[in-house]
C-alpha cells in the first residue's frame, strides 16, 4: 500500500526530473556532457551535506556527509578538497552594474530638469558618471563599469561627449558569460524560496499567474505589458531597497547582513503550433 512518504519521493522526482529537463536542454546546448554535471552534481551535494546537515553541536564529518549522499568516504574526501566555486565573483560584477543603472533611473541627483535620467559627464562634479559609480558601484571603478555598459549597449556617448542612458535596466545581452551567471544566481533563489516555503510558516512571497489557452496573436500585447508594469514594480522595490542598503546608504543601522529582493520573468510554452496550409 502507498504510504505519505511513497507519494511525497514521487512528487519530488516528478518535479526534479521537469527541472533537469530544461536544465538539460540547456546544459546540452552549451555542451556540457553528462560525466561534468554528475561531478558538479556530487560536489553540490557534499557541500550541502558539509554546510548544512551537521548533528547539532558536532563539526561536520566525512563519514556523515558520506552516509547522506550515498557517496564513499573516499569520494567525500576528494570532492571536499576541491574549490567550492568555479566561477569567482563575476556575478557580483553584474549586480553591482545593474544598482549603478538603476540608481541612474531614480536618483534625482542624476536626473535632468524632467526627471529623466541626465546626459552625465564622464568623471566632473557631484553629478558626475564615476559619482554615480561611486555611489551604487561599490568599489569597482567607473572605467570597468563604463567599458561594460557600453558594450551591452545600456550606455552610449552623445555627441558632446557626455554619457546617456539608453536603458532603464542592465542585461548583459551580448554576454554568454554574463547570462549564464544570471541563470546560477536567479535559480538557485527561486529553489530556495521553494523549499523554504516548504517547510516554514512564515513562507516567503511566491506567485506566478498563467493561462493555458492564449492565441499566438495576443503574445506581443503580452510582452509589452508585462515589461512595462513588471519595470514599474521593479523600480518601486529598487527604490524601497537602496534606502534601507548599508552600502548605498551609510546611515542605515542594524544587525546582521541579509541578501534580499525579488525576482520577475516571463514565460512561454508552445503548446499548438498553426497547421501550415496545403498547397
Amino acid at each position: 500500500m502507498e504510504g505519505p512518504s511513497d507519494r511525497i519521493n514521487e512528487a519530488l522526482a516528478q518535479a526534479v526530473l521537469r527541472i533537469l529537463h530544461a536544465l538539460a536542454r540547456l546544459l546540452l546546448r552549451h555542451g556540457m556532457p553528462l560525466r561534468t554535471f554528475a561531478e558538479l552534481a556530487k560536489r553540490a551535494y557534499v557541500n550541502i551535506a558539509l554546510r548544512e546537515f551537521a548533528i547539532p553541536g558536532r563539526l561536520p564529518s566525512i563519514s556523515r556527509a558520506a552516509l547522506l549522499t550515498g557517496l564513499t568516504r573516499k569520494e567525500v574526501q576528494r570532492l571536499a578538497n576541491a574549490p567550492e566555486e568555479l566561477a569567482g565573483d563575476g556575478y557580483a560584477t553584474h549586480s553591482r552594474a545593474s544598482r549603478v543603472v538603476a540608481g541612474w533611473v531614480r536618483d534625482a541627483d542624476f536626473h535632468a530638469a524632467n526627471g529623466e535620467p541626465a546626459e552625465l559627464e564622464a568623471d566632473a562634479g557631484t553629478g558626475s558618471f564615476a559619482a554615480l559609480v561611486r555611489r551604487y558601484g561599490g568599489d569597482l571603478p567607473p572605467r570597468a563599469v563604463l567599458d561594460e555598459l557600453m558594450r551591452v549597449g545600456a550606455v552610449a556617448r552623445t555627441g558632446s561627449n557626455r554619457l546617456r542612458l539608453n536603458a532603464r535596466v542592465y542585461i548583459p545581452r551580448a554576454s554568454e558569460v554574463g547570462k549564464l551567471m544570471i541563470l546560477g544566481a536567479d535559480v538557485s533563489y527561486l529553489i530556495n524560496t521553494i523549499d523554504h516555503n516548504l517547510q516554514d510558516d512564515a513562507p516567503r512571497f511566491q506567485r506566478k499567474v498563467m493561462y493555458d489557452n492564449v492565441p499566438l496573436e495576443a503574445l506581443e500585447e503580452f510582452r509589452k505589458l508585462t515589461e512595462r508594469q513588471a519595470q514599474e514594480v521593479i523600480e518601486l522595490l529598487d527604490a524601497w531597497l537602496a534606502r534601507h542598503d548599508r552600502d548605498v546608504n551609510p546611515a542605515v543601522r542594524g544587525t546582521g547582513r541579509v541578501r534580499a529582493g525579488v525576482g520577475v520573468f516571463a514565460f512561454e510554452e508552445i503548446l499548438d503550433q498553426p497547421r501550415q496550409a496545403q498547397p
